[in-house]
């Protein structure tokens, strides 16, 4: 990508599009496009059709999507199905009309089937049935993978897919019911501080094992594969690092500075024991993640404080 090129980024204001803002602007590119919802209705082909005939952009990330936790999902399953194949199509369908060099396409490690093995490789894809509590997205992101493909079938468009692992950094989620697990816990463990609580209780034995990744390590491999790789297969964007909640929970406790104790409700759920991506070849193509854990969560913590003090 040459620094004059116009970058649309299709999502700025969530997590994964404001990490590849700040990536982009930090590596000098100065014809960055974004657009709020308030100001284009991407699930409407006439607005994003006009929108790419005005702005021409040479480059798309595409980011943009209807997210929410377990409830939500559950909840509002034909919002967050048609909002997002709609999304996808209608920007996936402008920019070949338009002529765009390169778009790539974000996903969700929760394409994958409930059951598949672990750790989870790209061919694993569409080989089991989907976890129904978030069945509606996962289908969506699917569909955004295969669109991507048949364009570049069809039409030799220069179209890729990655899929991250779980995220965590700037512009997290932290909801007390709906925020994923590192920001529940940075709120929880914040909160039992300040209240000067003497313990805090996590749901489970905290002996699963989840892989997480920081938001602007993803940044970095968007960037990255959008330099360097043109094929038409989704790539696995992660760590290759496993920790156990309970492990996950002591960092988060030491880095907030809570004194107390930390409690392991057994008699609640633990949800999956593992989930890990295979990153093998997204690191065969020479990336790596460069946040080690700990960082990151220093970070993520420092993120959050200026957020409530705001």
């Amino acid at each position: 990508m040459e620094l004059s090129a116009r970058i649309y980024v299709a999502g700025h204001k969530g997590m994964v599009g404001s990490a590849i803002v700040r990536r982009l602007n930090n590596d000098g590119y100065k014809n960055i496009i974004t657009r709020t919802s308030a100001q284009l209705d991407l699930r409407s082909q006439p607005e994003v059709d006009v929108f790419f005939e005005n702005e021409r952009p040479d480059y798309v990330f595409l980011a943009a999507a209807k997210v929410g936790g377990i409830i939500a999902n559950n909840t509002y399953r034909a919002n967050f199905l048609y909002d997002n194949l709609m999304i996808e199509a209608n920007i996936i369908h402008a920019a070949y009309l338009h002529k765009v060099k390169k778009l790539l396409f974000l996903g969700s490690s929760c394409i994958y089937p409930r059951m598949a093995p672990q750790p989870l490789k790209e061919e694993y894809l569409l080989t089991g049935l989907l976890e129904v509590t978030n069945e509606p997205y996962a289908i969506a992101k699917i569909a955004g993978i295969k669109l991507c493909e048949a364009y570049y079938d069809q039409y030799k468009c220069n179209f890729i897919s990655a899929m991250p692992t779980n995220l965590y950094g700037k512009g997290d989620n932290y909801h007390a019911q709906n925020s994923h697990v590192i920001p529940a816990l940075i709120r929880k463990f914040h909160e039992a501080k300040i209240k000067g609580s003497s313990e805090v209780e996590i749901w489970g034995t905290g002996t699963p094992l989840r892989e997480f990744m920081f938001v602007d390590d993803l940044a970095d491999a968007s960037v990255y594969l959008m330099k360097n790789y043109n094929g038409k297969l989704f790539v696995n964007v992660g760590t290759g690092i496993e920790i156990t909640i309970r492990e996950l929970a002591y960092i988060i406790k030491d880095i907030v500075r809570f004194n107390g104790t930390v409690v392991f409700n057994s008699t609640k759920p633990d949800g999956t024991p593992r989930k890990l991506m295979d990153s093998s070849f997204i690191h065969s193509l020479g990336w790596k993640h460069k946040t080690s854990f700990e960082e990151g969560i220093k970070a993520t913590y420092e993120f959050f404080c200026d957020e409530i003090k705001s």
